[in-house]
């Protein structure tokens, strides 16, 4: 039935939420009372209203069975025989240049049956972090195919840049190309579509700089090692986006039929962990012996028990290798990798102190020396909020739906970092998965070569390219979206 049950502030001190003792006092407090009344004042002004106004019942009913049918579609996935070709409910009203948008829409088009080729080619080429050769050449290739100024080798090995410039002057807009797949299962994160995504997004502009004679500058770049690898983030410090006023890329995730998504990622710092024991004949004398391998097991052990008193949004995973390991010997030696993910930054710093004395405790309680290592720190996604509802708005009333929910805000990504440090956009869009068959799994790499996948993936092209010459074309416009990342970045702090 339609119900209310909103929560109401009182004093608390830290560390003293409910089911606390601290809680117990701060309910007797005259402030927790004065504010109570508070919140019992509007909750009786709604209820009056209920009694009072019979159009107003109405619309709570009427609320009340929409929510309900929301909830119940909610969780609905798009998957492989759901027929994508029945097009979506579209918003009424205008779009920013639609002459534009009819450009980006008929070079898109044009070049589907050149990007599936690519699409698939690089779907069967799947390369490592930093090993991308092949993709590379046949990146570079196909756009000095299509008129750009290409630098193969870019700063890095494997990264490239293709550059278009029409006019003099004019803003420059920054389009990403993620190349790399995942060990042992391929293309299991959709790097092929998010590569040609980009080229889209390139081409698309270009055409429209053309076509309509407009000044301003596309810059492509190939980012080589988004798994663990933080090519953006060397990319950035070696100078690679200096240029660009603005940068766009998207990527593929599970999520209801005709979605594209502007949620977040999460936070993520990653560690590596060394123990150090001493071997012994396990049998004859292990009490001779200092057992590293011990040592990881009680630290997983350790992060295992942690996890229920860490927030539910937060996320601490890892795994344990060794060396020389043998039956009979005690292990001298063991080494671990971890993640801990949190929604941001700041919350991701908070559980790593937490973590850490995991690690310590486990080396204490088996007498062997641990080394603990931290890595790179991947940031949040930060989606600049005038980008987002440039695209929501195209989104809507051209293509689809737009989620907040879905893509990959429980996964991370390298161009969280980009985003601290620029305007970004990083829109997630569904593509047909099977259950159980998200990133990262041997089904995801055969949804990422389907047909239904790679059309979803030139539908966000066009959204993005539309918002791209956006930002090529609207100085004001422009300005918006580095104010709002101004603003954006203040809240952070």
């Amino acid at each position: 039935m339609p119900g209310l049950h909103p929560g109401f502030s009182i004093p608390t001190i830290p560390d003293g939420g409910n089911h606390t003792p601290g809680f117990t006092e701060a309910a007797r407090s005259e402030v927790s009372h004065d504010a109570c009344l508070v919140a019992s004042k509007a909750l009786a002004a709604v209820g009056m209203r209920v009694l009072t106004d019979e159009a107003f019942c109405q619309k709570v009913k009427h609320t009340f069975e929409e929510d309900k049918r929301l909830r119940a579609n909610r969780h609905v996935l798009w998957r492989p025989e759901d027929d994508y070709k029945v097009k979506p409910t579209l918003e009424e009203g205008d779009i920013y240049r639609s002459d534009i948008l009819a450009v980006v829409d008929t070079a898109i088009d044009s070049l589907s049956a050149d990007l599936r080729e690519l699409n698939l080619d690089i779907h069967d080429h799947p390369e490592l972090k930093y090993e991308e050769r092949y993709a590379h050449d046949a990146y570079t290739s196909f756009l000095e195919k299509y008129g750009f100024e290409v630098t193969r080798h870019h700063l890095l090995e494997t990264a490239w840049v293709a550059t278009y410039t029409h006019g003099r002057g004019g803003r420059v807009l920054g389009v990403n190309s993620e190349m790399d797949a995942l060990p042992g299962i391929g293309h299991a994160c959709g790097h092929n579509l998010i590569g040609i995504s980009g080229v889209a997004v390139a081409c698309a502009a270009k055409a429209a700089m053309e076509q309509l004679n407009i000044d301003g500058k596309v810059i492509l770049l190939g980012t080589p090692a988004e798994e663990g690898g933080f090519g953006k983030v060397k990319l950035w410090e070696k100078g690679a986006y200096k240029e660009m006023d603005a940068c766009l890329m998207c990527h593929p995730a599970p999520g209801p039929l005709h979605s594209i998504s502007l949620s977040s990622c999460l936070a993520v710092i990653r560690l590596e962990i060394e123990y150090s024991g001493h071997t012994a004949h396990a049998a004859l004398s292990p009490w001779e012996g200092k057992n590293a391998l011990d040592a990881a097991v009680l630290a997983y052990t350790n992060i295992a028990l942690l996890r229920q008193q860490i927030k539910p949004t937060h996320r601490v995973h890892g795994i344990i290798e060794g060396n020389n390991w043998g039956v009979s010997i005690i292990p001298d030696n063991s080494k671990m990798y971890y993640y801990i993910r949190a929604p941001t930054t700041i919350e991701a710093e908070e559980t790593f102190k937490r973590v850490v004395p995991c690690f310590e405790a486990a080396a204490l309680a088996t007498g062997t020396k641990v080394k603990v290592t931290r890595g790179s720190t991947g940031n949040e996604l930060v989606q600049n909020k005038v980008l987002g509802d440039e695209l929501s708005n195209v989104v809507r009333k051209k293509y689809g739906v737009i989620d907040y929910e879905y893509g990959i805000s429980g996964a991370s990504t390298d161009f969280g970092n980009i985003s601290y440090l620029m305007p970004g956009l990083h829109p997630g869009f569904s593509i047909p998965t099977v259950p159980e068959g998200g990133n990262h799994t041997r089904a995801f790499t055969d949804s990422a070569r389907s047909q239904a996948a790679h059309d979803a993936c030139l539908v966000v092209s066009k959204a993005l390219a539309h918002v791209g010459m956006r930002v090529i074309t609207d100085g004001n416009f422009l300005q918006q979206v580095k104010d709002a990342f101004e603003e954006q970045k203040n809240t952070r702090t």
